[in-house]
């Protein structure tokens, strides 16, 4: 499956690039089309030959802007179908020539979309560079931008991606970042609505934390730490942790160190449960207090 999503994600920079590149191409025809159809009849009007020529030009002129259009079309909709099996929406992209000679071409790529609700911007500058009789492509600058409070945990897998511009790691990591957020999130929301009065979340909707406390013991609450680790590579690795608070005046009838074990046990549970189970085993033996 990763696999695939890796293919799927090559192709859509490479659709893009290619939207970009015959945009760029039509907007050239269209303005050399303008010049034809807007020149002087004196000019029109010249030797049989000439005017064949002319309209041999003015149909090749119309039939590559409605060959350009066709597969402008096509791209889009393939595009459009990448984006539902990967998950990534790009939302602009942009392409501008920096450099260009004999030699050597510079042009930077703009890009910005979203993978859920995680946004993100990525500045790319690509260099090609004409070798014997071969073309050398490479990434020489690629910068990201992304809501950090939203994600920080993916703060330094961009930092890393990007002192190594390795566009499409970021993008796999991108999704499977995404995934487990949106997990973390559909579980936390679950639960708060199934128990209004025990469970809440201290950051809001998108919270990696969620607080249980029990209505009828004050100063007794459970706090379930949710991160998710991205390592240099990208894996995505979940991580939940428990953390009790309880009075001094309860931990002393704690005789069997349930409390300061449970951080110990909620692990255990996890490995057997599951996390969904694991959670609402917590819940049920915080609210039949």
């Amino acid at each position: 499956m990763n696999n695939h999503l890796g293919v799927y994600e090559t192709h859509i920079k490479v659709l893009q690039e290619e939207i970009a590149a015959l945009q760029c191409q039509k907007e050239k025809n269209d303005r050399e089309l303008t010049i034809h159809i807007g020149g002087s009849m004196k000019d029109a009007l010249l030797s049989m030959a000439g005017r064949e020529t002319g309209a041999k030009t003015g149909n090749s002129l119309r039939d590559i802007r409605a060959h350009l259009t066709a597969e402008i079309k096509e791209l889009e909709e393939d595009l459009v179908r990448q984006t539902k099996m990967n998950g990534i929406v790009l939302t602009n992209c942009s392409v501008k020539t920096l450099e260009k000679n004999s030699r050597k071409m510079v042009q930077q790529y703009r890009l910005a979309g979203h993978c859920s609700l995680l946004g993100f911007q990525v500045e790319i500058e690509v260099t090609d560079v004409q070798e014997d009789a071969a073309v050398v492509t490479t990434i020489t600058v690629l910068n990201i931008i992304m809501d950090t409070t939203e994600c920080k945990e993916f703060g330094k897998f961009v930092s890393g991606v990007e002192e190594n511009r390795d566009l499409l790691l970021f993008f796999r990591t991108l999704r499977r970042f995404s995934d487990r957020c949106d997990d973390r999130h559909r579980t936390f929301q679950h639960f708060q609505k199934l128990y209004p009065g025990v469970v809440s979340l201290p950051g809001g909707c998108r919270s990696e934390i969620m607080l249980i406390q029990s209505p009828k013991l004050p100063g007794c609450s459970l706090t379930l730490s949710w991160t998710i680790e991205v390592s240099s590579g990208g894996e995505v690795t979940p991580r939940l942790d428990l953390v009790s608070k309880m009075p001094e005046q309860a931990l002393q009838f704690d005789s069997r160190m349930a409390i300061e074990n449970a951080p110990d046990a909620f692990q255990c549970l996890l490995r057997v449960l599951g996390v969904e189970a694991s959670i609402q085993a917590l819940i049920q033996s915080v609210s039949q207090f």
